[in-house]
């Protein structure tokens, strides 16, 4: 008897309707994070039975929507169901643990894994985990590793640590990744000749890519697809070459089908900043009948960018507007591409409204939004203003991410200070960044002495934050220490 029932139970999870699928559930009540929220811990608490690619498909959408917390509670409660975690898997679960607990936890669990086990996917994982968090030595360590162990025998570490090498602007380490592929007859894939074209453009040489392109072309192994002449198309842009950005253009439309999104949304953007408006309200009417509402905050998002890099501010009101008519959660990434628009055309009012509109509707205001405004304020002198501003970026950035103002700003404020003789305030705003993060300099310290001997005051520990912070300043500063260290 309890053999057919399991037999039935299994029968009938195969043949599950995908419209009553995990992701489909978890979703049926909009794309609000309350409302998923409340979906996932039902869904937990029922203790149902799924299938794998059903829970792939909620897993990964969770991911895409930066529920990460929610997605690793999802991953590790159904592993703990059974559902036992593969190594294809890793690379997803690794990244959540680091969204959520930190680079040490996902480490952790790379540890944890039996060495028998610590194949390729596992390394692979853990070295994407470094490259995203742009730690080059232990990124480089691990690559080096693969390579004692013979697992770096794919593109995919060394496509891996060639976006990081972009990331982090050491683009001249590329075609020396490549040569290395080259001479370890690892074959190259699109990936790796985008990235080449990439690091290549990155250091000037827009005909360097031109080379690799042809190369690519000729490559028998390889495919060239869209995402190629979308890499190219992005060179010309950035080098100013419209005209040949946009046969690049042409020829990436006439490689893509007509559902896809991604495809879609790079062709606007790029046709945006080759200041071609006809070309994007023309690709806009043909995507927004088929835009599902998951992608619906991106899809606006993009159009919005495109709009804005156009200057076009009442159109880029009226597609805010639609967007406001039909979105289910009011993100606030779509809230900044309209705020800039207002503060860069000086309506600064305006900014502030939608600002709190967007509070009052459920949006979480980011580190950009307070930027945008920061921005405002600075360039017009309001300097008080203008520290509050960045003050609130640092409390808005989201867990285990970094933002620190630019260096031009804190310069110009610490000058600010220096004006005024204004010790306080100079401190109170040093506080606000070591809380950011931001390494101190001698750009820092250098006028932060000289407010306090311009303003009579002293700190006798001046020299020993100096020393602590590892920082030298000038000759000239350098005898203003013997005034502000006084006892």
């Amino acid at each position: 008897m309890a053999t057919r029932v399991a037999a039935g139970r299994a029968k009938y999870l195969a043949k599950r309707n995908p419209q009553r699928a995990l992701y489909k559930t978890l979703f049926r009540n909009g794309m609000a994070e309350e409302a998923i929220r409340t979906e996932v811990d039902r869904f937990l608490n029922s203790k149902k039975k799924v299938l794998r690619w059903e829970f792939g498909l909620a897993l990964s959408q969770l991911h895409h929507l930066g529920l990460y917390d929610l997605a690793l509670k999802l991953s590790e409660t159904l592993n703990q169901r059974g559902m036992t975690r593969r190594h294809q898997d890793l690379a997803l679960y690794f990244d959540l643990v680091t969204k959520t607990r930190g680079i040490k936890e996902a480490e952790k669990c790379f540890i944890e894994i039996p060495d028998f086990a610590k194949t390729q996917p596992p390394y692979n994982a853990l070295l994407k985990c470094y490259c995203e968090e742009r730690m080059t030595e232990k990124a480089e360590g691990i690559m080096k590793k693969m390579k004692e162990l013979r697992l770096a025998s794919t593109p995919v570490p060394y496509n891996l640590l060639m976006t990081l090498y972009i990331k982090t602007d050491h683009p001249e380490r590329i075609p020396l990744m490549i040569q290395e592929m080259k001479t370890d007859d690892i074959m190259l894939d699109v990936h790796s000749y985008n990235l080449w074209m990439k690091g290549i453009a990155a250091t000037g040489d827009v005909s360097g890519a031109e080379r690799v392109f042809e190369e690519m072309k000729s490559d028998g192994q390889v495919m060239v697809d869209w995402t190629t002449y979308n890499h190219l198309a992005l060179i010309y842009v950035e080098a100013g070459l419209f005209d040949k950005a946009e046969v690049m253009l042409t020829e990436l439309e006439n490689r893509i089908n007509d559902g896809d999104l991604e495809a879609y949304q790079c062709l606007i953007r790029l046709y945006g900043r080759t200041g071609n408006l006809v070309k994007v309200h023309q690709l806009w009417q043909s995507l927004k009948p088929v835009i599902p509402m998951t992608q619906l905050n991106k899809s606006y998002l993009n159009m919005m960018r495109a709009l804005a890099d156009l200057n076009e501010l009442p159109n880029l009101e009226t597609c805010f507007k639609e967007w406001e008519s039909l979105c289910e959660t009011h993100d606030i990434h779509v809230v900044n591409v309209m705020m800039e628009a207002y503060a860069k055309a000086g309506l600064i009012d305006k900014a502030i409204d939608i600002q709190n509109h967007a509070l009052v509707r459920g949006a979480k205001l980011n580190s950009k939004t307070h930027e945008i405004l920061m921005d405002y304020y600075w360039k017009g002198g309001e300097f008080v203003s203008t520290i509050k501003c960045i003050s609130d970026a640092v409390s808005a950035r989201g867990e285990g991410t970094k933002w620190v103002p630019p260096m031009e700003i804190v310069v110009s404020l610490m000058g600010h200070f220096k004006r005024e003789d204004d010790v306080d305030g100079a401190e109170a705003f040093l506080n606000v960044l070591e809380e950011s993060g931001m390494k101190l300099g001698a750009e820092v310290f250098e006028p932060l002495i000289q407010t306090y001997a311009y303003s009579g005051k002293t700190n006798r520990l001046m020299r020993r934050r100096l020393k602590m912070e590892n920082v030298v300043v000038s000759d000239e500063t350098d005898k203003l220490l013997d005034i502000v260290c006084v006892e």
